[in-house]
C-alpha cells in the first residue's frame, strides 16, 4: 500500500507542471506561482479537517496541532521555505527549457542527493538495491542532458548551418541544477518533525503526516512573500511584474494555478503517509520518479522534442528505460 501511495505521489509530482504550461500561454510563471502556493495551503486545510480528523486511531488534526513542540514547527517550516525556493527555480527552469529538460535534471538531481541524505538519517530498506537504482537514475539524467543538447542544436541552426547559442535553454539547465540541489534537502527537515516509526500514536511533540503537511504549506506560503516577490521583481527573463498584474488575471487562470497546487499537494501528503512504512529515503525516491512522468507529458503532449532526429529519439528511449529500471530497483529495495 505504501508503494502504491508513492506511485500516486510520482504521478502528481510529475503532472502539476502541466498547469504551469497551460497557464503559461498567457500568464507569467511568477504570477501563476502565487495561485499554486495558495492551492497547496487550501488543500492542506481540507485534508487536515477531513482525513486528518476522521478515523478511530491517532490524534485528530486540531489536537495534534495544539500539542506540537516548537522545534517540530521550526523544522517543518524550514522544510517548506527550502522547498519553495527550489520549486520557484524549477518553475523558472520549466519556463525556459520545458518540462522534458527541467524535471529530469532538477528533480532527478534532487532524487540522487535526497536519497543519500534521507538514508543517512533513517537507514530503511536494502541499501545495495536502493543506491543501484539511484545510479541508474543518474545515467538517465545524463542521457536526458545529451538529448536536450541535440534538440537545441537542431532548433538553433543558423543560415550557415552552424548551431547558434541558446542562452534560454542554458539558463534553464542551470536553474534546474540549483533547484535540484536545494530540493534534495527539504524532505529531511519535514521528516524530523514526524515520528516515522509510529503514525498511529506519534511521540508527544511530533506531528502526524496531515499536520506536518499543513505546517509545511504554511512555510511555503509565508516564504513566498520573500521568494515570490524576488522572482517578480528580478525575473530570469522579461520585464518585472507586480501584484497589480496578479489581480488582473482571469478567474480561469487563477483556477489553473490552484489546481496545480492541489495536484502537487495530494502527492505530497500521500508521500508523508507512505514514509511511515516505506521509510523516508524510499518514499522520497519513488515520489521523485516524477521526472519520468513529466518527460512523458513533455514529449507526448507538449511536443517539446518535435522535429528531433532518430539519434535524439534514441537517447530519449534510453532515458525512459534507465528511469524505469532505477525506479523498479528502488521499489524492490523496500521489500
Amino acid at each position: 500500500m505504501a508503494v502504491i501511495l508513492c506511485v500516486v505521489t510520482m504521478m502528481c509530482w510529475g503532472s502539476w507542471g502541466n498547469t504551469q504550461k497551460l497557464a503559461g500561454k498567457s500568464w507569467r510563471y511568477e504570477l501563476f506561482y502565487w495561485d499554486y502556493v495558495i492551492g497547496i495551503l487550501l488543500f492542506s486545510l481540507v485534508v487536515g479537517f477531513t482525513f486528518g480528523s476522521f478515523g478511530e486511531e491517532g490524534r485528530s488534526f486540531t489536537t495534534d496541532l495544539a500539542q506540537l513542540s516548537l522545534p517540530t514547527f521550526g523544522w517543518i517550516i524550514l522544510g517548506g521555505m527550502i522547498f519553495n525556493l527550489a520549486n520557484i527555480l524549477l518553475s523558472a527552469s520549466i519556463s525556459q527549457a520545458g518540462m522534458t529538460v527541467a524535471f529530469p535534471i532538477g528533480v532527478g538531481l534532487a532524487l540522487v542527493l535526497g536519497v543519500i541524505h534521507n538514508y543517512i538519517l533513517q537507514a530503511k530498506g536494502n541499501a545495495l538495491l536502493l543506491f543501484l537504482g539511484v545510479a541508474l537514475v543518474v545515467v538517465a539524467i545524463v542521457v536526458n542532458g545529451i538529448a536536450s543538447g541535440r534538440i537545441q542544436k537542431l532548433r538553433t541552426m543558423g543560415e550557415t548551418g552552424e548551431p547558434e547559442k541558446s542562452s534560454s535553454s542554458r539558463k534553464g539547465i542551470i536553474l534546474a541544477i540549483v533547484a535540484g540541489v536545494l530540493m534534495s534537502f527539504f524532505y529531511s527537515f519535514v521528516a524530523k518533525g514526524m515520528d516515522l516509526d509510529n503514525f498511529e500514536n506519534p511521540a508527544i511533540g511530533k506531528a502526524t503526516p496531515y499536520t506536518a503537511f499543513f505546517i509545511f504549506s504554511v512555510g511555503v506560503f509565508l516564504s513566498n512573500f520573500l521568494w515570490g516577490t524576488i522572482a517578480m521583481k528580478r525575473p530570469v527573463e522579461g520585464e518585472p511584474v507586480d501584484y497589480a498584474d496578479y489581480f488582473r488575471g482571469s478567474g480561469s487562470l487563477h483556477l489553473v494555478g490552484l489546481l496545480g497546487g492541489i495536484i502537487w499537494g495530494l502527492g505530497t501528503v500521500l508521500s508523508y503517509i507512505a514514509a511511515g512504512k516505506a521509510g523516508a529515503a524510499i518514499s522520497y525516491a519513488l515520489g521523485q520518479g516524477a521526472p519520468l512522468i513529466a518527460a512523458l507529458w513533455g514529449v507526448c503532449v507538449w511536443k517539446e522534442f518535435k522535429g528531433a532526429d532518430g539519434k535524439t529519439n534514441g537517447y530519449l528511449a534510453i532515458m525512459f528505460i534507465f528511469f524505469l529500471a532505477g525506479l523498479a530497483l528502488i521499489v524492490a529495495a523496500g521489500k
